[in-house]
């Protein structure tokens, strides 16, 4: 039990400090009203329930009791009951606290005689009126003789006893209740009002806000459709192709722009060049740089051209794809590019002899489809480009090739297409379509691989470009 006193003490009606019995069984919230009473000059102590507060009623008596309705072992109706029916506490008055604010609540507290009545939560400035009320209108004497009263209230009758004064004081306390909530509701929707005026202003700037993110999205969709367009246009043409050579290829970005880039084309009469390059990542950035590697390997005859270079004597050379490979690490370091890289699978067929030389700069394998015999992947390594500038490696690899045949470039968006149950269509089902499509075109059995791809996720959006480049010596 807290017995601790403050300084500049209140005074009740009849001199004297007032002290004041807290009955609370909440810890947390009998301390703050302690607190905010002896910040007001009373006296306080605390009991934790009903039947510790009637104990320190009969040990002590208070000036005041401010008791909870709801508490363990005896409630404060049963608190207050207890107190009115003792001729020596008779006198003292009891202002009940509680979260109940029906008619039938006023009613009870009536019928156990209390003079006031607060609903938590409340202010504890409007609770310190009410106890400096309570102490300036003490009970009376003539008090002493309560009247039997009848109350219906929602259909029920009710039979109370308690005193004139007594009626008036809760009466009083009831009214006063109801008119603090009530400034508290007013208060409220006052709140409530300018927050929804707030509200309506910050939706007016929210609209505002979403057209002008539709226009910059609208302007955006606009420029990456151009840009796409002008990715595409770079892609290979029907007049690329050389005679006892048929080449197909599709290309199917997941993103307006795609990290893939795909071509073929003569280098001159005897040789033909093809490769797949595939960037990190997706977007612009990744877009811009696989254009730009696929602008640069174009057949132009230059000293400084990557494929086809002029030699002293005025002939024209072929660059090997290793070190076409070798070079484009050299242009291109990731460190330089914003952390990007790419793979490719570049090589030049030899029409008359159909050997076939490339580089695999850590790019998925070639699968070569024999006329006569099982689809394999063709064995080849090398580091991706961009990676390391003093350490890079990319072998060149030689493949010979027979009439009939046929060679499948690719970027790693065909074998590791995700299903929706995060299943990868794998390099083993992908050679298997390809033995599907051998009994039909070179073209169909493009188509149809791209088909299983988009079919393989379900018919949804790729995660990753698929590309397809197919090769059929006639």
């Amino acid at each position: 039990m807290d017995t601790d006193a403050t300084t500049a003490p209140a005074r009740h009606a009849l001199g004297g400090r007032a002290r004041v019995l807290i009955a609370e069984d909440s810890a947390i919230q009998a301390k703050i009203l302690a607190a905010k009473l002896r910040e007001a000059g009373y006296d306080v102590r605390i009991a934790a329930d009903g039947a510790l507060a009637l104990e320190s009623l009969r040990s002590d008596p208070p000036t005041i009791v401010i008791s909870d309705i709801e508490m363990p072992n005896m409630t404060g109706y049963e608190l207050c009951s207890a107190a009115k029916a003792d001729p020596t506490l008779r006198k003292i008055p009891f202002i009940l606290l509680s979260t109940l604010s029906a008619p039938e609540d006023i009613i009870r507290g009536l019928h156990c005689g209390a003079e006031n009545y607060v609903t938590k939560p409340y202010d504890p400035d409007f609770l310190l009126a009410r106890i400096e009320s309570q102490l300036k209108t003490p009970i009376r004497d003539d008090e002493d003789d309560v009247e039997q009263l009848n109350v219906t209230l929602a259909g029920t009758s009710y039979s109370v006893k308690a005193g004139r004064q007594q009626v008036l004081n809760l009466l009083i306390s009831t009214f006063e209740n109801a008119v603090e909530k009530n400034n508290e509701l007013i208060e409220s929707n006052q709140e409530l009002t300018v927050a929804q005026e707030q509200l309506t202003a910050w939706n007016t700037k929210l609209e505002e806000l979403n057209h002008e993110l539709e226009t910059v999205n609208t302007r955006m969709s606009r420029d990456l459709q151009a840009a796409a367009r002008v990715q595409q246009s770079f892609l290979p043409r029907e007049d690329s192709a050389m005679a006892g050579v048929r080449v197909a290829w599709t290309y199917e970005p997941c993103d307006e722009l795609a990290g893939d880039f795909l071509n073929y084309f003569p280098l001159d009469d005897k040789h033909l060049a093809v490769f797949v390059i595939d960037v990190c990542g997706h977007g612009v950035a990744s877009s811009l740089l696989s254009v730009t590697v696929g602008h640069l390997m174009t057949p132009q005859q230059s000293a400084s051209s990557l494929l086809v270079q002029t030699a002293e004597d005025g002939s024209r050379k072929i660059v090997p794809p290793a070190e076409v490979a070798a070079e484009l690490n050299r242009r291109f370091p990731m460190k330089e590019n914003g952390g990007l890289y790419f793979t490719m699978l570049y090589g030049v067929l030899n029409v008359e002899t159909l050997s076939f030389r490339y580089a695999q700069a850590g790019h998925p394998q070639v699968v070569h489809i024999p006329k006569d015999g099982s689809p394999q992947l063709v064995e080849g390594s090398g580091m991706a480009i961009g990676w390391f500038l003093d350490m890079f490696s990319c072998p060149e690899n030689v493949l010979q090739l027979a009439p009939g045949d046929r060679l499948y470039l690719y970027s790693d968006g065909v074998p590791e297409a995700m299903a929706p149950d995060e299943t990868q269509l794998g390099e083993t089902q992908m050679i298997e379509v390809l033995e599907l499509g051998r009994t039909q075109s070179l073209d169909a059995s493009v188509d149809l691989m791209l088909d299983v791809v988009v079919r393989w996720a379900a018919g949804g959006a790729l995660r990753d470009d698929a590309s397809i480049l197919g090769l059929e010596i006639e």
